[in-house]
């Protein structure tokens, strides 16, 4: 599986690169036209402090979880609209029952929330990847895939795109989720001010095989890399500029609306190969589609 997997990354890698209209490729080119700043210029650590190292004068940061505490950061300012980022390399024992997570939120009771969930495996078992999508406190948009690559060998970028048109999660250039806006249909749609937020922690209960396989903290700490610090993201708080929708925010024009059709054969292709579990084709928990779902 895992050569197949390789030779079809990189086939997907060789194309893209021909595409130079794709959004992918834009952002890729707004990323490098500046120097990543220091982790401290636009986050902060949130919890566990004594569980975070700074590495490169801020330029990496590392996380870790043993049986005393996890660990966390998040972003000073929270954002109405973006295209998020962040290069992570995942713990690298047998990380059974430890969820890593790259998430944004709006911290508030009827909360949105986007959300990468890494749940731990043993080794030798690929990785499962969680997405899950909040509106107005409603959730329970589960889609679960296995990885194609090793996340713990390397960093690898995960994107996360929000606009008024569409949220789409990435892996490097793959787009792995979308979520388009229906709220002509009565669906609601993330639209309040979020902060991007990551953390370490304890989810035994629940993340590595429905809760049966438990943290052996024999392995501990367990450690995750983060880097890239640059946000591309409408602050919220920032009142003279564009409405967080305005087409002068490059993530919000007509072409970041919908996927090119390189990326959707790409997309197609991971909702064939590895997705393991989607919400919208539980009939155990929903009877009936959920409307933004495929009818």
């Amino acid at each position: 599986m895992h050569a197949d997997a390789v030779s079809w990354v990189c086939t997907r890698i060789k194309r893209n690169s021909r595409a130079s209209t794709t959004f992918f490729l834009v952002s890729g080119a707004v990323a490098a036209r500046a120097i990543d700043p220091s982790f401290d210029t636009n986050y902060g650590i949130t919890w566990g402090p004594d569980h975070v190292q700074s590495i490169d004068q801020g330029r990496e940061i590392q996380l870790s979880i043993d049986n005393s505490s996890g660990s966390g950061f998040g972003s000073k300012l929270s954002y109405g609209s973006g295209f998020f980022s962040l290069r992570i390399k995942l713990p690298d024992k047998d990380s059974a029952g430890i969820v890593t997570a790259f998430y944004l939120n709006s911290q508030t009771d009827r909360h949105d929330e986007l959300d990468f969930e890494f749940l731990g495996s043993n080794k030798g078992k690929p990785y499962t990847l969680q997405t899950n999508v909040f509106a107005n406190g409603q959730g329970n948009r589960e889609q679960r895939i296995f990885l194609w690559f090793d996340p713990t060998a390397d960093f690898h970028t995960y994107k996360i795109l929000w606009n008024q048109h569409q949220i789409v999660f990435f892996i490097d250039t793959v787009p792995i989720r979308v979520f388009k806006n229906k709220t002509n249909i009565g669906v609601n749609y993330p639209s309040q001010p979020m902060q991007i937020v990551t953390s370490l922690w304890n989810g035994e209960s629940w993340a590595t095989d429905g809760g049966k396989t438990k943290i052996d903290w024999s392995q501990a700490p367990f450690k995750a890399q983060f880097q890239g610090f640059n946000i591309d993201g409408c602050t919220s708080q920032n009142s003279n500029t564009q409405p967080c929708n305005s087409s002068s925010y490059w993530w919000n024009s007509e072409k970041y609306g919908v996927l090119d059709s390189i990326q959707e054969s790409a997309y197609e292709d991971v909702k064939t190969k590895y997705m393991t579990y989607d919400y919208c084709s539980d009939r155990s928990r929903y009877p009936t589609t959920p409307p933004e779902c495929p009818q």
